[in-house]
């Protein structure tokens, strides 16, 4: 009996793991893009998550990216005006100056 009563607790703690995780909406919420980000992301009002996809795409789009170290990002002459007029930045340092080109 010990053994079935083991099995039906690991049938019902497998069907709560199936139940999928909803985003949270404040990552969902649109927000509106600087004009200096408008030029690499686009102008209309997207998710934050949707901006870092764009914001990748161009990175890699334009190999931006710095072949030694993957984590530093190469400027050019779009992203600059984001960066704050360096020439490179880290990938962390790069979220942070992004979020301050994005309006509610």
């Amino acid at each position: 009996m010990a053994k079935t009563a083991r099995k039906s607790a690991k049938k019902k703690s497998a069907a709560r793991k199936t139940s999928k995780r909803k985003p949270s909406a404040a990552f969902m919420a649109p927000v509106t893009p600087s004009a200096a980000l408008s030029e690499v992301v686009g102008s209309k009002p997207i998710p934050r998550t949707e901006v870092t996809k764009r914001l990748w795409a161009y990175i890699k789009k334009n190999k931006l990216q710095d072949q030694k170290n993957k984590r530093m990002i190469k400027s050019d002459a779009a992203l600059k005006p984001v960066f704050g007029g360096k020439a490179s930045v880290n990938m962390f340092e790069m979220t942070k100056l992004v979020n301050k080109h994005l309006k509610k």
